[in-house]
């Protein structure tokens, strides 16, 4: 590899409902003078997908439209106008509100993204394959900010045709040492890439780049979903309000549970004291009721005995 060019494709009509992206992005591929060539990798915006696709809702609808595309939230934010929510959507995504954006979409209306992205740039890659003949990959990309870091950069949610992770591991570097972490996250390097050339305000939703061939695969099963952290390998879960508010919600029910176990302890230990007492005292109260019993028998046997003594002996005189 010399040298990896971003390119980008001007000349994309409106995208409406409907649309065949084979035909209006090939259309201006060749318009552009930027026929594909093999190793082509070609990074598509999502929105225009979407469009496509359907996905446009009235922008009174938006709230709704985050929760039914939201699997688990993981954080909240406050702010004037309302409140950010941070999500994992149904693909697998973690983005500020499941990725439903008001932006290059008529006033008024807000739009979705793609139902399953990655089966949209098969489509997409599919389609431009057959028609020019050649080997290349699609890459769908959205705008995503990132944990720890100010700003939004452009990652791929979708894939086709494109390694999408370069798993180094195993590998040695410059210095002959082993490798045993690294990942390069090639789909979302080159979505990054691609945004330099088209970005938000420009109008210009596609770009191509040229020079990573090596990056091209002959199947289009190469899905973005892969670049996802989600489930046991998720290291932060949660935003740090609500871990904090887990662990205070978790800590009270613990503390309650073991406020409930001191309590039936106390409980079972003074039922058992109780019963110890009572059958002590009850002990007790029966052997002075037997003695004094015996005593008052001994006493009214004894003085029987001794009136019938005396009267026996008083006879004899």
């Amino acid at each position: 590899m010399t040298g990896v060019s971003v390119l980008g494709v001007p000349g994309l009509p409106e995208v409406e409902e409907g649309a065949d992206l084979v035909a209006l992005i090939g259309d201006a591929l060749l318009a552009a003078g930027l026929e594909p060539v093999a190793g082509d990798i070609l990074v598509v915006t999502s929105k225009i997908m979407s469009k496509a696709e359907g996905r446009r809702i009235a922008a009174a609808d938006r709230e709704d439209a985050i929760t039914a595309e939201t699997v688990r939230v993981v954080a909240t934010r406050a702010y004037p106008g309302g409140v950010t929510r941070i999500v994992e959507n149904r693909q697998g995504i973690v983005q500020a509100a499941a990725g439903v954006d008001s932006s290059n979409t008529p006033s008024g209306t807000v739009l979705l993204l793609p139902v399953d992205p990655d089966a949209s740039a098969r489509a997409l890659a599919a389609g431009l394959r057959a028609r020019f003949g050649v080997r290349l990959g699609v890459i769908v990309s959205d705008t995503l900010g990132r944990a720890w870091r100010e700003g939004q950069i452009d990652l791929a949610i979708g894939a086709a045709g494109v390694t999408v992770l370069d798993d180094l591991r195993g590998s040695r570097d410059s210095f002959g040492q082993e490798l045993f972490v690294t990942q390069a996250a090639v789909a979302d390097e080159l979505a990054s890439a691609a945004d330099l050339v088209k970005g938000k305000a420009s109008g210009m939703p596609v770009a191509v780049v040229r020079g990573y061939g090596h990056a091209v695969v002959d199947t289009l099963d190469t899905p973005a979903r892969a670049l996802s952290r989600t489930g046991e390998r998720d290291m932060f879960r949660l935003g740090t309000d609500e871990a904090l508010a887990q662990g205070r919600e978790e800590g009270r029910a613990e503390a309650l549970a073991e406020l409930a176990a001191a309590r039936e302890a106390a409980f079972a230990e003074g039922r058992r004291a109780g019963l110890a007492e009572a059958h002590d005292a009850g002990v007790a109260e029966v052997r002075e009721a037997a003695l004094r019993e015996g005593r008052e028998a001994g006493f009214a046997e004894g003085y029987e005995r001794g009136l019938a003594e005396g009267w026996s002996r008083g006879l004899d005189c």
